[in-house]
């Protein structure tokens, strides 16, 4: 049975290696609009099917029927690749018989690959949108934590609990909407995720009590996960390895620019009115980005459009035999190469993926198990997934840090406070452009390695910038020191983060393949939960530690963790040759 993991687009060398496999093909070609009924016979390409005419001897010549293909039913497999077989007949044979039924249109179920490049950038912005969006919630809610504490009369750690609800539903949603993706497809998920996201939107505003927030922001993070998570799966879908930097680095840009927007924007409505208008004014901007999604974004799982292209073709193949028309011409591999020729065959297609997939219950199972196996069992799971957790609890915790440092410091308002996050959306653009160039710029010189550990050089350097950016914020929070210095500091860290992101998707997309999207569940996970537990420290941290010791205990745990991928960059190869789980790609790449 076949893992139910989201497959990530194979490198070249794995390419070469798989295509001489039976019955599959990794070559793409342009899809067909329309079926070729007056050019040249061709045969199925790459296909297994239990053929009758194989029992037959070489000398033995077919029947009436066979020869009008209309015996029995025969199954190929379809691949992209797969040279569709022209009809025997085109035109009535008798008189009063219909015509036959028009072809289907096979243009919308085309290779993801082979899309146009328009295409590919206009699903890839639209999905950076909704994430930045789904990102902006998580920020968004912080700047209305002073209005619910003195509604609801309970304390702002309580209130700020809204945080790690959303968080929680965040980590654990995608393990279980990850198979119906696999079986259904990414734009069934994504609108029914999409609209659960809206209502919890609008019913968060709404809610009267302290328990239905919290309720209602547990379910809003799981319609909003899937817009964070499986974006990923969405560029595997459509990009191969060597070209996945750049829209991967447009995602992760994406989900930190919308984390400081939300109160940067939400500081100024919560100052202002009141803070159920924060949830009002998402319910609308999602509300409009989820029936844009309804309309624009097409359907980009390849085994899920390939199988659509096989029901479509095989319900064509139905109507025509209705109206009296069997066969289509076959290549016959029955006969003797002197003799080979074409059959007509009644024919239909089925997909290897559909026959390989595991029931739904498993492939859920699997789903929640094997992400924490993976995390407990290889070592490189375990350091990355820590790594990016702290990282991503960093983030999170600027939340709460920064109303905190420049309300009390320096008296800024509570608009004025969030409007530093400004500097967090600079950092998040700013470290988006680096990581696209920069690859470019390596890769015009030929300095990326065709390895995992290729796409941790630049990480290495640049994931420093995060402890970097908390020691500067921790030692530039007082009153006598101009409110910029800490501003620079929290566009720094964000830059950090970014790379640290970007870094631990790839490598483990790139070291585990099969079993990435179960290793980066794992990482997803850690990094969410963890992520909503520090804003409800925050405060308690720095009046303790004071502000300058807190940032610089976090800064120290920072600086040891940005080990994490100078290890991997020596030792890498050699650490993957021990994981039962990296080894067998690593055989394939050899």
């Amino acid at each position: 049975m076949a893992d139910p993991e989201i497959e990530l687009p194979m490198i070249e060398s794995q390419l070469r290696l798989s295509s001489s496999a039976p019955g599959i093909s990794n070559t793409s070609t342009a899809p067909e609009s329309r079926l070729d009924l007056t050019g040249p016979t061709s045969r199925a390409a790459s296909t297994i099917f239990e053929d009758k005419f194989n029992e037959k001897s070489d000398l033995e010549e077919p029947s009436e029927d066979e020869r009008l293909g209309i015996g029995e039913i025969v199954y190929h497999y379809l691949t992209f690749s797969t040279e569709l077989p022209n009809p025997t007949s085109l035109y009535p044979s008798a008189e009063g018989q219909e015509t036959p039924p028009e072809p289907p249109e096979l243009k919308q179920y085309g290779c993801p690959f082979d899309w146009p490049e328009r295409r590919k950038n206009l699903i890839i912005w639209v999905a950076c949108i909704i994430t930045a969006l789904t990102a902006f919630t998580a920020g968004a809610y912080s700047p209305g934590i002073g209005q619910m504490t003195e509604e609801w009369h309970v304390s702002s750690v309580a209130a700020l609990v809204g945080i790690t609800m959303f968080t929680t539903g965040f980590a654990v949603a995608p393990m279980v909407l990850a198979p119906f993706s696999e079986i259904n497809g990414r734009r069934p998920v994504f609108i029914a995720s999409g609209i659960l996201f809206v209502i919890c939107q609008l019913c968060t505003g709404l809610t009267q009590s302290y328990a239905g927030m919290l309720v209602v922001r547990f379910f809003a993070g799981v319609g909003g996960s899937t817009f964070s998570t499986m974006v990923g799966g969405v560029v595997s879908d459509i990009y191969h390895t060597e070209d996945r930097n750049t829209p991967m680095a447009l995602f992760s840009g994406a989900a930190l620019f919308g984390t400081g927007c939300g109160p940067l924007v939400c500081g100024f409505v919560a100052q202002n009115t009141t803070w159920r208008w924060i949830f009002y004014l998402q319910a609308i901007t999602c509300g409009t980005m989820v029936a844009l999604i309804c309309v624009i974004f097409k359907e980009t799982r390849g085994s899920v459009l390939l199988s659509r292209k096989a029901k479509a073709l095989n319900k064509w193949y139905e109507a025509r035999e209705a109206a009296g028309y069997y066969g289509f011409n076959i290549s016959d591999s029955s006969s003797s190469s002197e003799k080979k020729g074409m059959v007509s065959q009644r024919i239909r297609w089925k997909v290897a993926a559909d026959e390989e997939r595991s029931s739904l219950a498993k492939m859920i199972g699997i789903s929640l198990v094997r992400p924490f196996h993976l995390l407990f069992t290889e070592p490189v799971v375990f350091w990355f997934s820590l790594w990016v957790a702290f990282s991503w609890a960093i983030l999170y915790l600027t939340l709460a840090a920064v109303p905190l440092v420049f309300q009390r410091n320096h008296g800024f308002s509570l608009q004025q406070a969030n409007s530093v996050f400004a500097a967090m959306c600079v950092g998040a653009v700013l470290a988006t452009v680096l990581s696209i160039y920069q690859e470019k710029i390596a890769k015009r010189h030929g300095k990326l390695a065709n390895t995992p550990e290729g796409r941790l050089y630049f990480a290495c350097v640049e994931s420093a910038l995060m402890p970097i950016g908390l020691f500067m914020f921790g030692w530039t929070s007082f009153p006598d020191i101009h409110w910029i210095a800490p501003t620079i500091a929290i566009t720094l860290a964000t830059m950090g983060i970014f790379a640290i992101y970007l870094a631990v998707f790839n490598y483990l997309a790139d070291t585990y393949h099969r079993y990435a999207s179960s290793a980066l569940a794992a990482q997803s996970f850690c990094r969410n939960m963890l992520g909503g537990v520090f804003p409800l420290i925050t405060t308690q941290m720095y009046n303790r530690l004071s502000f300058g010791g807190a940032s610089s205990l976090l800064g120290g745990i920072g600086t040891l963790l940005t080990l994490v991928p100078w290890i991997l960059v020596f030792y890498g190869p050699r650490i993957r040759a021990r994981s039962k789980f990296a080894r067998e790609i690593m055989v394939l790449t050899e």
